[in-house]
């Protein structure tokens, strides 16, 4: 584990619910996301001698994103992330802009942005990660 001191406070935690994704290497998934999702990022620990972190705390579209490597011998062995999708709720009016810049910053189009049987917006994606995204807006009546 990573005893060095924190280097900042605590960031605000923000939604009810947080997801917390492990990667093989937070800090360059940070980036990306930033690229990517406009992320803020508002907490980190410090790298450790290999240049993993224990925590990265991100604000993506008022919401809270946390991250971490792997730590295999603390039993957070690498697994392939599977079985979910980070879902971003957008306006009619930015879903464009959200979907373009992901796609610009290296997001592989899994589901072709397009209006979906329930009537919103919607695609899916998938970030060098590995981690499935999708995005979701209300269609607006003419």
């Amino acid at each position: 584990m990573n005893d060095q001191p924190q280097t900042q406070p605590a960031a605000k935690v923000l939604g009810g619910l947080t997801p917390y994704l492990q990667l093989d290497g937070a800090f360059k998934a940070a980036e990306f996301y930033k690229k990517a999702f406009g992320a803020e990022q508002v907490f980190f620990y410090p790298p450790d001698e290999q240049g993993r972190t224990m925590h990265i705390h991100l604000h993506i579209n008022g919401s809270t994103l946390m991250i971490s490597d792997f730590y295999p011998e603390q039993g957070m062995s690498p697994v392939k992330p599977q079985g979910y999708t980070m879902q971003l709720h957008l306006d009619d009016g930015d879903i464009e802009a959200w979907w373009q810049r992901a796609v610009d910053a290296g997001c592989e189009v899994v589901v072709p942005l397009q209006v979906m049987f329930w009537g919103d917006r919607w695609g899916n994606m998938r970030d060098p990660f590995g981690v499935e995204w999708a995005m979701n807006a209300p269609v607006k009546k003419a």
